[in-house]
């Protein structure tokens, strides 16, 4: 009977027994593996904030409740202190606390949930003016070394106004600031500060521009994140720092400026040098310079003092040039007086061989009457020539000339209108004024009658 039973138990398949460590840490894989980080919003309770840093809470609506637990390295990030009955927004992991099985959300990040808005219009509008190119940084100015005139864009009565101020007076005392007096949040605050960069903008007598205030709330700060403050920043021609909140805090107004300080003091001693420093810098240079100076002139002595042993002495060098002045006369004689003497054999040389000129002048005269004989001659032969060629073409004119024909008691009629000569009766009309040439004088006429 014990052999069936054993033979019973062998036939049957063994079922696979989970350790409940097991169970939990598979359960755990499987809900961290469905859900990736999300957002959840709900209210907080049961708090607990140990010494270890990590706080623990549950968070809860009208209708459910989860255990949650946010560690001490994200606690850091938190900008206000949680609080019973407080509204959050987190950022959050689903997972499974194996130690007691229970079903928890690890918190990576959290902010009261009215700000869970205001975020997620910053973060578009921060997308946005990225995308048209206002935080490029080829766009960003060079802030100035030494401003003569600082403008400080903030709220008068705020800390941040007299942080700057400390630090100027500390730093640089003798920059002047100009205060565009603003309100930092508020319904109209985000026009005031775009108008107040305007003004410094049209005015033109800062050399740097300070927009600061001290920390807050994202919507504390809301102002700075303004889509007007924005691109009052952009249009501005004038470097700007901008110095809104705490380290931790970054705003559009951030992104836009020239540069980014983490704090209002931050800012100032980026606009202004240390007056010290500067001053200690000019001092050193001051002795570097006068050292310089001093071993220039030291070695310009030397070289002096080494010009002075390489010349020699005044009298010496006189003497020299005196004895080579009259070597030179002495050359100077002799070539002359050779000069002289081969000028005076070329004179005589040419004396002889020149001719007496009375002679060669005689020639020339007879030379000079002959020519004129010739021309005269000459001149007569043409003129007998030319009269006697004219006086044949007067002759062979006249045989042709109409004013022959008119000693013989012809005329020549012409028309006055035309000045041709009328061979036909067909040439004129009635009425028609001729003119009738004669041997002496000429008739004005008119045609009174035409016959064939």
């Amino acid at each position: 009977m014990a052999r069936e039973n054993n033979t019973t138990l062998a036939s049957r398949p063994l079922k696979e027994v989970y350790a409940v460590s097991r169970l939990v840490r598979e359960a755990r894989s499987v809900l961290e593996g469905s859900f990736p980080l999300l957002w959840v919003e709900g209210e907080i309770s049961n708090l607990a904030m140990p010494a270890s840093g990590h706080i623990y809470f549950t968070l809860k609506d009208a209708a459910a409740q989860v255990r949650c637990a946010m560690f001490k390295m994200r606690n850091r990030q938190l900008r206000f202190t949680p609080k019973n009955g407080m509204q959050v927004l987190l950022r959050v992991r689903v997972t499974l606390y194996e130690g007691r099985g229970e079903f928890q959300l690890v918190v990576e990040h959290m902010e009261e949930a009215g700000s869970g808005a205001l975020q997620r219009a910053y973060e578009a509008l921060k997308h946005r003016l990225g995308e048209e190119g206002l935080f490029d940084q080829a766009h960003k100015k060079v802030l100035p070394t030494l401003p003569r005139t600082i403008g400080v864009v903030s709220s008068p009565d705020g800390a941040a106004v007299h942080d700057i101020l400390t630090v100027l007076k500390r730093r640089f005392p003798v920059a002047n600031v100009i205060l565009y007096p603003v309100i930092v949040q508020g319904t109209d605050s985000a026009k005031q500060i775009a108008d107040a960069i305007l003004v410094a903008d049209q005015r033109q007598e800062c050399d740097v521009l300070m927009i600061t205030r001290g920390g807050g709330s994202l919507e504390d700060l809301w102002s700075f994140n303004d889509e007007k403050v924005a691109r009052a920043i952009f249009s501005c021609t004038i470097p700007i720092i901008s110095a809104v909140g705490h380290e931790i805090d970054f705003t559009i107004a951030d992104f836009v400026a020239d540069v980014r300080a983490p704090t209002p003091s931050a800012a100032a001693e980026i606009a202004v040098p240390d007056g010290a420093e500067l001053l200690l810098k000019i001092q050193n240079n001051f002795r570097r310079l006068n050292s310089l100076i001093m071993h220039r002139i030291h070695a310009d002595n030397r070289h002096v003092l080494h010009l002075k042993q390489r010349l020699p002495q005044p009298q010496a060098r006189i003497r020299q040039q005196m004895q080579s002045l009259d070597k030179l006369e002495q050359q100077l004689t002799r070539s002359c007086l050779h000069i002289m003497n081969n000028k005076r054999q070329q004179l005589d040389y040419w004396s002889v061989r020149l001719k007496h000129p009375q002679a060669e002048i005689e020639i020339q005269k007879h030379k000079v009457v002959h020519f004129s004989e010739r021309l005269g001659n000459s001149i007569q032969q043409k003129l007998q020539k030319y009269q006697l060629h004219l006086t044949q073409q007067i002759r062979t004119l006249s045989a042709v000339s109409p004013l022959n024909t008119l000693e013989r008691g012809y005329s020549i009629t012409t028309a006055v209108k035309t000045g041709k000569v009328v061979h036909n009766t067909n040439d004129i009309e009635l009425n028609q004024q001729i003119n009738v040439r004669l041997q002496q004088g000429s008739l004005l006429c008119e045609i009174k009658e035409i016959k064939e």
